[in-house]
């Protein structure tokens, strides 16, 4: 079986905009907070980042930045998805030549592409680069799930590693782990760190890590290592705080956690808005019972 590109925690990192720009100086101190906590892995433009908002010459410096930056410390994934298959192919491609170390590929959205439609996308990037692949599957987002056996096809090819899995499907969490057995499967919710990694998943691709990796990283370790009451503790005593990362879609709500931190990493981009005052209250009293 292949080893896991990462086994853990990898950071969904903002992306952090100063004057309706990208704040580098801000990244690099992102960066650096994740590498402290002892996060080997983090997404560059996912969702968390803003990828929709983002312009293709924004996320290839983006890429370049973090690698740079992060250098051997630090695996750069990077988000590349969108929905349509030669745009990603290309955007693809040009952040392999930035230097990432690994893409995140959403399924095609609004599209609602077939299962052959979802192999022939995943296949037509895995054999336009070399670095490996990690679907993305976020239903809620778009309009599309991704079967399990459209991951059972895509797992003997060599460049596609495994799935992220945000849907809230823990059944099929299980299916997966049961009958991809070349493939690693990531959760993306926060709030199933423990029960993912309790049915064979390898970690987490996570929002809340953003605001508390020290915390994160020792709960989905935890789980890792069959310490579940330890990792079920953790799980328990962070459940307050993800719901609020999610109270309002994300990464409305992330941000301004990470603002109340200390790290102002600007407003979220139109269409997006800031979090409204109640939950900004709600969060800022979670924030301080942390």
């Amino acid at each position: 079986m292949r080893e896991p590109l990462f086994t853990g925690v990898c950071t969904a990192l903002v992306t952090p905009f100063l004057d309706g720009k990208v704040n580098y100086p801000m990244m690099e101190q992102l960066l650096r907070r994740q590498l402290d906590a002892g996060v080997r892995a983090v997404v560059i433009c996912g969702t968390t980042g803003e990828a929709p908002t983002l312009t293709d010459d924004e996320k290839v410096e983006l890429f370049r930045c973090a690698k740079n930056y992060a250098g051997k410390d630090c695996m750069i994934i990077a988000g590349t998805g969108c929905n349509c298959t030669s745009h990603t192919a290309a955007l693809s491609l040009s952040a392999q030549e930035a230097g990432a170390d690994a893409l995140l590929i959403v399924s095609p959205y609004y599209n609602k592409a077939t299962p052959a439609g979802l192999m022939a996308h995943y296949l037509t990037v895995a054999h336009t680069v070399s670095i490996p692949i990690i679907a993305y599957n976020v239903p809620g987002r778009t309009g599309v799930d991704i079967p399990v056996s459209v991951c059972e096809r895509l797992s003997p090819i060599p460049n596609i590693t495994g799935v992220k899995e945000a849907s809230n499907d823990i059944s099929k969490i299980t299916k997966l782990c049961r009958q991809c057995k070349d493939f690693t499967v990531w959760t993306g919710n926060d709030e199933l760190i423990v029960p993912a990694i309790s049915l064979g998943a390898k970690g987490v691709i996570s929002v809340l890590s953003n605001v508390v990796p020290l915390r994160t990283q020792s709960m989905a370790q935890a789980a890792l290592a069959g310490d579940l009451d330890t990792a079920a503790a953790l799980q328990q005593e962070l459940q307050p705080l993800i719901e609020l990362l999610f109270c309002e879609p994300n990464p409305i709500p992330v941000k301004a956690a990470m603002r109340y931190i200390g790290y102002d990493c600007g407003s979220p981009r139109l269409p997006l808005t800031e979090l409204s005052k109640e939950n900004k209250e709600r969060l800022k009293a979670a924030l301080d019972r942390q």
